[in-house]
């Protein structure tokens, strides 16, 4: 049987339960992607052009730094990865985990959580930063019951 990793960052919770929900549903195991700096709400103000979500999410360059490193990523053949969605895709920190590791050859399965919108251009825009990866087309989770999850996550 092979690992399964869920990865997961959380602003405000929500994705934080989805991924709690899926690591128990899928046997899995979870690390949270903290960032050194953590958003206080205004910085996660979307309506303020000059929060600090609006501005990394403005500079496709932007790259959080996080706060520590999955030790062990080898020993994972599957990575189910869970943001909410910013702006129409994955908040910038997302970037800079997956280009933090070489997940070539791994499976990579991104889960969202979101206010209002899709998933949008996220998987393809994750691809680009590892393109040697098998990426799963991605799911919305909100409001996912446990075994909807499982259902879901097992299919990987």
């Amino acid at each position: 049987m092979s690992k399964k990793l869920i990865a997961y960052f959380s602003a405000s919770g929500t994705t934080k339960k989805a991924a709690e929900h899926l690591a128990k549903a899928v046997g899995a195991d979870l690390f949270e992607i903290k960032p050194v700096v953590p958003y206080s709400s205004a910085d996660l103000n979307c309506m303020d052009k000059k929060s600090r979500s609006s501005v990394e999410m403005n500079d496709p360059a932007s790259r959080p730094e996080i706060a520590e490193r999955f030790p062990n990523m080898t020993d994972y053949e599957t990575a189910y990865i869970g943001f909410p969605i910013w702006w129409y895709v994955a908040p910038r920190i997302i970037s800079t985990f997956v280009e933090s590791y070489d997940f070539s050859g791994k499976t990579m399965v991104p889960f969202a959580t979101s206010g209002g919108s899709g998933m949008g251009r996220t998987v393809d825009e994750l691809k680009k930063l590892c393109p040697d990866a098998d990426w799963k087309a991605g799911k919305m989770v909100n409001g996912a019951s446990e075994r909807e999850l499982a259902d879901w996550a097992n299919k990987f």
